[in-house]
Order: structure tokens, then C-alpha cells, then sequence
């Protein structure tokens, strides 16, 4: 029986994560898997890796698989004030996530504030994705949440 693609994903990234990031919960679904720090729940600033339809992303047919973290508190501001204590740092993370990570709206949901990445028309079938999603989700981890720690 092969696992789900995001099951994967999940026990990887629990294995990759660097043991100074304590305190790391993570829940896989169909279509993603969401990482968080603290509480049982979920918070609304969180990691996720997951599916979406690509016409979000760039107008086109297909799907995006989209790995970075996101801002979705209800009040705009909120989400906008996450983004803004990233960008204070912004030269830091940066070295590690590369161009491929971009700040801004979240795909699909104008409210909402990213950085994350997305993969066009991903091969669900290559056996390497699991790997690949939770390194790379990994890497934000890394990079991006000992700034968000700090104020």
C-alpha cells in the first residue's frame, strides 16, 4: 500500500526539522500538509505545503503545489504586520530561500499574506516529491521562523 503524498511529507519534515526549532506540530490532509509551533492547534501564521488550482497562481489550467508560510488572520493588518517583521530581515532569510520565494498575497485569498513558492503542474507521481516538498518546506522553517520569534 503506498502512503498519501503528504503523509510523506509530514513524517519527513518531522525528521529533517532542526531539533533548535522545538516545539513544531504538523497535520497532513488530501491536498497539503500544515506545520505550526505551540499549541494542539493550528495558529493563523503557519507553514503549509500544499495543492491549489494553478489559476490562482498564474491564470492558467493545471494545479501548483504552493510551500512557504502564511498569514491568515482575519484583520488584514495582522497578516500584513507578520509580513512586515519578516521584511525587517528580509536580507537574512533570503540567503537561504533564494528568489523563489516571494512575499505577498496569498493565492486566491486577497486578505491573506505569504512567502512561499509555487511549483507549476508538479509530478504527484514522482517518487521524489515527498522528499523534495519537505526539504523545501523545511528550509522555511529554518529560515524564517527564528525571525518570526524575535520581535
Amino acid at each position: 500500500m503506498q502512503v498519501p503524498l503528504f503523509d510523506q511529507v509530514d513524517d519527513l519534515v518531522l525528521a529533517l526539522t532542526p531539533d533548535e526549532l522545538e516545539g513544531l506540530r504538523s497535520r497532513a490532509h488530501r491536498r497539503g500538509v500544515k506545520v505550526w509551533f505551540g499549541g494542539a492547534k493550528p495558529g493563523r501564521e503557519h507553514y503549509e505545503a500544499q495543492l491549489l488550482p494553478r489559476r490562482h497562481v498564474d491564470g492558467a489550467d493545471g494545479m501548483a503545489l504552493e510551500i512557504g508560510f502564511h498569514a491568515e488572520h482575519p484583520d488584514p493588518s495582522e497578516n500584513s504586520s507578520a509580513i512586515d517583521r519578516l521584511l525587517v530581515c528580509e536580507e537574512r532569510w533570503r540567503k537561504a530561500l533564494g528568489a523563489e520565494a516571494e512575499v505577498g498575497v496569498f493565492f486566491g485569498a486577497d486578505n491573506w499574506r505569504r512567502v512561499s513558492e509555487a511549483w507549476l503542474d508538479p509530478d504527484l507521481d514522482d517518487p521524489e516529491l515527498a522528499f523534495e516538498v519537505a526539504s523545501r518546506l523545511v528550509d522555511y522553517l529554518a529560515a524564517l521562523e527564528p525571525h518570526r520569534a524575535t520581535p
